[in-house]
């Protein structure tokens, strides 16, 4: 189990954190707290912007305004620090799994044109990945001024590994990341867009000096470089007008890669490091684990180099980079090849950018559908504290516990006094303060913070606590059973009930549902498969056959339902694949094999039933001088086809012919 007190910060953090990390089913009132990361000594963070909806990226407009793309369509717009109601745009998107509103970026011109372009999956006429552009009128869009860019290419059922992310480059060129949508075989074709960086005009035309445009055809002239599984995220360096790329790696390694015309990073057939010329490896990568140098996906990236840099000389030139599990930001030396940990705690980071103002901005997607936050990371040693988050005011029930919590930044280390109705409270010197037990006799109670240093001191507003006689409701999800297993291609039904003591039988309104789909690679992480959803006793959905090939995978499927008071109860029930093994041999023995596009290293490997595989048997080939072609598959096929895992344990032997016999 983890520590304590890292228990205590995902508490803090948002029940959604805390849920997974405990495994257990809680009630409580609604409202979370945005999580404060830890910083090297002299920075500080405040908060731009909470309550963001699963944000996906964000980009600076020339005019100072902050865009943040929310997965679900809308474009929000924070302007002179404070998050604007109504959206830029409102998209119809698919926003299943990794689909949805996932790249923003504005033309080098936005001040004359008033041009913002966004990357979204769009749903008709089939499910496929496009570039529009948007003209902007004030801070929402001009109706009807959408002009579709570039359309990719239709997507298969697998939801993850779209990419999304966009920027100019210094040659005035629209570049956009695109993931293989869980087809590694895309990133190495020329007959699409996927696993690929593009480059176009502004306009969706496509360059003629684009390395590939006398050999591609049509849109696949757009293809700039390949080998690519999912770039999240790519930056450009001011200045030098370097291009850094962010690629999600598989089972091992997590890659910054040279952004080089023409490149091919190597993917499926190479992860991480390679001695393969035909490919180009990263200038920096890490594997997956939990620590300060592992992760499981490489997220936001960006490069220290503003006009007016505020941070200490040292971090000018450097790469700042995230990923997504380890909940921390590093910063990379181009110059060494090294990386240092800069910031830790941070909850599910997705973006990096750094401002005009020499402030580096980090988007933290949070623990659940509402808790987004924008930080603002400044330098500011030799500070008096300043509270950037007052505490908020709690209700609960008799007997319930009650959490108070204030964010400050400042140096030296800060001191904490909790107050109760401007008394002390003793031992209460952290930054959280929780009640345990409240009584009747602790309604009405103001509660606040006095936070010092040899600076100076600041104090924080008070909250007020309601004691009240409701107590939570209590969420039951009756289907689908505990030990419920799952096959791709499958359907799984999920429905539930919701009692509370003060309403009875609680209406289809009152309940929010959300399925997850976990993946364990050495770090337990999830990719959102279905969003928060509220309005009914249960629904449906199909598992995909084409995408993570791991057996370490569930489904999670997560139940939370409201009272009319605003108290919650969350409980959730995993969902297990089917497994089966797989095995290839060849005959002759000792020729070469491929599973899903890479070299088959031998053994069984285990599989969830009902998952498409692709099985090859490389021809020609040699061995001990003799040259052998294929012949035949167990079952049939051609020489590189695909298979539904079955739901036995099954060999498939390719058998070979050696050159000179019938």
């Amino acid at each position: 189990m983890p520590a304590l007190a890292t228990l205590h910060r995902l508490f803090r953090a948002g029940s959604w954190q805390w849920l997974r990390i405990c495994g257990m089913t809680l009630g409580m009132a609604a409202g979370t707290t945005a999580l404060a990361a830890t910083l090297p000594a002299g920075f500080t963070e405040t908060p731009v912007a909470t309550g963001l909806a699963s944000p996906t990226a964000m980009a600076f407009a020339p005019d100072g305004r902050l865009f943040v793309a929310q997965q679900g369509g809308a474009l929000r717009v924070i302007k002179n620090g404070a998050l604007l109601g109504p959206p830029f745009v409102s998209l119809t998107v698919n926003s299943s799994g990794e689909r949805g509103l996932l790249g923003v970026a504005f033309d080098p011109n936005f001040a004359t044109n008033n041009w913002i372009y966004v990357y979204y999956t769009a749903t008709t006429p089939a499910i496929h990945n496009r570039v529009s552009r948007f003209t902007a009128n004030g801070d929402t869009a001009l109706a009807g001024s959408e002009t579709v860019i570039l359309e990719l290419n239709n997507l298969s059922s697998a939801t993850n590994h779209n990419g999304g992310a966009m920027h100019f480059g210094p040659d005035g060129k629209l570049y956009i990341a695109v993931g293989e949508n869980a087809n590694g075989a895309n990133a190495q074709s020329f007959s699409n867009l996927l696993g690929k960086m593009l480059r176009i005009n502004p306009d969706g035309t496509i360059p003629t000096d684009n390395p590939f445009f006398s050999t591609a055809t049509g849109n696949n002239r757009a293809i700039w470089a390949l080998g690519l599984r999912n770039p999240f995220t790519f930056a450009f360096q001011p200045g030098t007008g370097r291009m850094f790329i962010n690629d999600v790696g598989q089972n091992a390694w997590e890659e910054i890669d040279d952004g080089i015309r023409g490149a091919n990073y190597g993917w499926p057939d190479t992860e991480g490091p390679t001695s393969n010329p035909a490919f180009r490896s990263p200038i920096y990568w890490y594997g997956h684990g939990a620590g300060n140098f592992l992760g499981c996906a490489i997220t936001g990236g960006t490069f220290y180099n503003p006009s007016a840099p505020q941070f200490p000389g040292t971090y000018t030139g450097k790469y700042f980079f995230a990923d997504y599990c380890g909940d921390w930001v590093n910063v990379f030396d181009p110059a060494t090849g090294n990386a240092a940990t800069f910031a830790t705690g941070i909850a599910a980071p997705v973006d990096l950018q750094v401002g005009a103002d020499g402030s580096l901005y980090y988007l933290a997607r949070g623990g659940g559908a509402n808790t987004g936050v924008v930080f603002k990371v400044d330098y500011a040693a030799n500070q008096a504290p300043v509270i950037t988050q007052d505490p908020s005011n709690r209700t609960v029930s008799e007997g319930a516990s009650a959490s108070f919590s204030v964010v400050a930044f400042g140096s030296p280390t800060l001191a904490y006094q909790w107050q109760r109705n401007g008394v002390n409270i003793a031992g209460a010197t952290g930054s959280t303060y929780i009640l345990q037990s409240a009584a009747a006799s602790d309604n009405g109670a103001r509660f606040r913070c006095v936070v010092t240093n040899s600076f100076g001191s600041d104090t924080s507003t008070e909250a007020t606590l309601t004691v009240t006689s409701n107590t939570p409701p209590t969420g039951t999800i009756t289907s689908p059973a505990s030990g419920t297993l799952y096959s791709a291609g499958g359907t799984i039904t999920y429905a539930g009930t919701g009692t509370d003591a003060q309403d009875g039988t609680l209406a289809a309104n009152r309940f929010t549902w959300r399925v997850d789909f976990y993946h364990n690679d050495g770090t337990l992480h999830f990719h959102p498969f279905i969003p928060d959803t509220t309005g009914s006793t249960g629904g449906s959905f199909v598992i995909p056959t084409s995408g993570e090939t791991s057996p370490n995978v569930f489904y999670r499927i997560w139940l939370t339902v409201t009272d009319s008071g605003g108290m919650t109860h969350t409980s959730f029930r995993d969902v297990l694949p089917r497994t089966s093994r797989i095995t290839l041999v060849s005959n002759p023995t000792g020729l070469s094999l491929t599973l899903d596009g890479q070299p088959y290293a031998g053994g069984s490997v285990l599989g969830v039933v009902g998952m498409t595989r692709s099985i090859g048997a490389p021809t020609p080939q040699t061995l001990s001088g003799a040259t052998y072609t294929f012949r035949s598959w167990t079952g049939g096929g051609n020489a590189t086809h695909n298979i539904t895992t079955p739901a036995t344990d099954t060999t498939y032997t390719a058998t070979f012919k050696k050159k000179g016999k019938p």
